[in-house]
């Protein structure tokens, strides 16, 4: 055996993650003061969920939500089901209601850099993210449809479907993980 083959081709980072490392970290370092790079609050997961609430009349609607999701995050979501039934909405415990997904690593990274450049400059009359955190420094925001991402084909949506996406951040308090959103680029409103 060669040398040659025991050696692994170096990976590339995706760009965010690159942006996050090489500008990110020293900028909240100076910003915040922070005497140890360990300390910078950092991405930790997002969550990207899509509650189908017609589903109880119609079963092709979570189907449907499940591709959608699948194509646009890269990985299979997991489909959440009614924990106890609701009468005024003809639900019962254990009906399929959403699709969820939990992102992390380069597939994490990879859609955060999707939804920046080419997703959220899509949406109609957008003039920037609310920039209201849930105090302990994620962040939530929804999206009407999911035409807005590049990877669905408008003539082949079946169902308009909304969804939310959770920043969940090692942010300690709002003020830092809005920083930290902010550089990795989300637009928020001034």
């Amino acid at each position: 055996m060669t040398s040659t083959m025991n050696k692994a081709e170096p990976k590339t980072l995706p760009r965010r993650q690159q942006i996050y490392r090489d500008k990110v970290v020293e900028t909240l370092r100076k910003e915040f003061g922070y005497p140890n790079p360990m300390m910078v609050p950092r991405l930790q997961k997002i969550v990207v969920n899509m509650g189908v609430g017609r589903a109880v009349e119609n079963k092709n609607r979570i189907e449907s939500a499940n591709k959608d999701l699948t194509a646009i995050v890269g990985q299979k979501p997991m489909i959440r089901k009614a924990r106890g039934a609701v009468s005024g909405f003809k639900l019962r415990e254990g009906y399929p209601i959403g699709v969820a997904v939990t992102l992390r690593g380069t597939r994490m990274w990879e859609f955060l850099d999707r939804l920046i450049s080419l997703a959220i400059p899509r949406i109609r009359d957008f003039r920037g993210l609310p920039n209201k955190l849930d105090g302990r420094g994620n962040y939530t925001m929804g999206l009407s449809e999911q035409s807005v991402f590049p990877e669905i084909q408008l003539d082949k949506v079946e169902f308009v479907q909304g969804m939310d996406i959770t920043f969940v951040t090692s942010a300690p308090t709002d003020k830092e993980g809005l920083a930290l959103l902010t550089h990795l680029g989300l637009p928020f409103r001034k």
